[in-house]
């Protein structure tokens, strides 16, 4: 017996419905960078809320760590997929934003989207 949930019916339907990636990249040469700018900190606080709101798991959203998504100057980054949609952010307001408008609500956040 597999610890794998049944797949969808769907086999073209993603297995989730967001899946959201920040960028923890720390650079050695002192280049602008995310993981110097807060990013571990706003990546778990998105998870923590995720999970709160009962919206993690199979077919809802997975929110991940992500290596360096090559955006730093822009950030600190994340990305939402599978719409391929990039936002910057500066607190939890921000991260609370793009969780209540765009991945519940499904309206992007224009004024955070780089």
């Amino acid at each position: 017996m597999s610890d794998q949930p049944d797949q969808p019916d769907q086999p073209d339907k993603p297995y989730f419905e967001h899946h959201v990636f920040f960028c923890m990249n720390k650079r050695v040469d002192g280049r602008a960078c995310c993981g110097e700018v807060g990013a571990d900190l706003a990546q778990q606080y998105a998870k923590r809320r995720i999970k709160e709101l009962g919206l993690n798991g199979h077919e809802k959203i997975r929110v991940n760590q992500a290596g360096c998504l090559d955006r730093c100057a822009e950030g600190p980054v994340l990305v939402v997929y599978p719409e391929g949609v990039w936002y910057t952010y500066v607190d939890n307001s921000d991260i609370d934003e793009i969780i209540d408008s765009h991945l519940v609500g499904g309206k992007v956040v224009e004024r955070l989207k780089i």
